[in-house]
């Protein structure tokens, strides 16, 4: 069952206009980003890209749960990530859907679908995402929202097919001035690392950045045939999220 189409929200619309000429000054007048904005055009051929993800670094089979837990200030932080059996076209091409849920201590705060595809080489590509943050049970707000192809939204790599080939090589995860804009770093492989789940060899580290959030760096490790399993803030923060439990189809 393919997701029905919708709009990014008007919300989300406002926000990127409101902070867009403020970030495009910054631009024009010697910006030290890594990838100005106009010279970012992914070539995302709909006819270079395959139904399903199974890059081993990233691999999205339908009826697969991920069940995340992190200690925070404000108390315990459970995620659930599953991966849906339904579709959603972007840019011409099927993208996997994975829904997202996120509770602290026991109430939902966050409510988000994100849509991921792969290309014929085997890269994993992040389309976009339909994300809301609720308290007390009412949506307060759906910024960060984007789609590739809507207002300007391109999309960015979230899993390369090779990581050894792309180390310390910078590169962009989303794009959507103002709304979207983090990247992702390839800083080691063949890592080793240990989770609630398990223990775990040959996993890849990246590194994680956003513009929007110049202060905060995190490390992600991705692991054959799991995906991601840890993520922790290394700059701007302590919060440590792991792997507890996968729920197989």
């Amino acid at each position: 069952m393919e997701q029905p189409e919708e709009p990014v929200t008007i919300h989300t619309v406002r926000l990127a206009v409101s902070v867009a000429a403020a970030i495009l000054a910054t631009v024009g007048c010697g910006s030290d980003r890594a990838t100005a904005p106009a010279d970012y055009n992914p070539d995302v051929d709909s006819t270079d890209f395959v139904v399903g993800v199974d890059n081993p670094y990233f691999p999205l089979v339908p009826g697969t749960v991920y069940h995340y837990e992190a200690q925070t200030e404000d108390g315990m932080e459970t995620e659930t990530a599953e991966v849906l059996s339904d579709t959603r076209k972007i840019l011409g091409i099927t993208a996997t859907i994975v829904h997202d849920q996120v509770f602290l201590e026991g109430s939902l705060t966050e409510d988000t679908f994100d849509w991921y595809a792969q290309n014929k080489a085997g890269d994993v590509w992040y389309m976009g995402e339909d994300t809301r943050e609720l308290e007390d049970g009412t949506v307060v707000s759906t910024e960060g929202s984007w789609e590739a192809g809507v207002n300007g939204a391109k999309p960015g790599i979230i899993a390369w097919a090779d990581p050894s080939a792309h180390v310390d090589e910078e590169y962009r995860q989303e794009y959507l001035l103002g709304v979207a804009e983090d990247f992702g770093k390839v800083v080691a492989v063949d890592q080793s690392v240990t989770v609630p789940f398990g223990s775990f060899t040959g996993c890849i580290k990246t590194e994680d950045r956003s513009d929007l959030e110049p202060d905060i760096l995190e490390n992600k490790y991705y692991c054959p045939q799991l995906g991601v399993v840890r993520e922790e803030t290394v700059k701007g923060g302590t919060e440590l999220n792991q792997l507890v439990d996968v729920t197989p189809p």
